[in-house]
């Protein structure tokens, strides 16, 4: 989640130089690296594969789509992990 976090911060202190969207290489290669770094992590999951569509569009480095992606992601195991635990008893 904190790595998510900062990357998310990190677009919206250096939109000046990530504004173009896809045009922007340093915004790329954050991307790049925040999906890689988060499936490593978290495993794939289909919430990372919108978040990163959408950091290629110009103007959407405003929306923190990597925090809301892990959240989700967050909140599905805590789901799985209720559930697996109420068939276990």
């Amino acid at each position: 989640m904190i790595l998510a976090i900062v990357a998310d911060v990190l677009q919206l202190v250096v939109f000046p130089l990530v504004v173009e969207g896809a045009m922007s290489p340093a915004d790329d290669i954050l991307d790049l690296s925040v999906a890689g770094v988060l499936a490593y992590l978290l495993g794939w999951h289909w919430e990372f594969l919108p978040s990163f569509l959408a950091k290629l569009m110009p103007g959407v480095d405003l929306v923190p789509c990597w925090t809301l992606a892990v959240a989700n992601v967050y909140r599905k195991s805590k789901r799985i992990a209720v559930s697996m635990e109420s068939n276990r008893e």
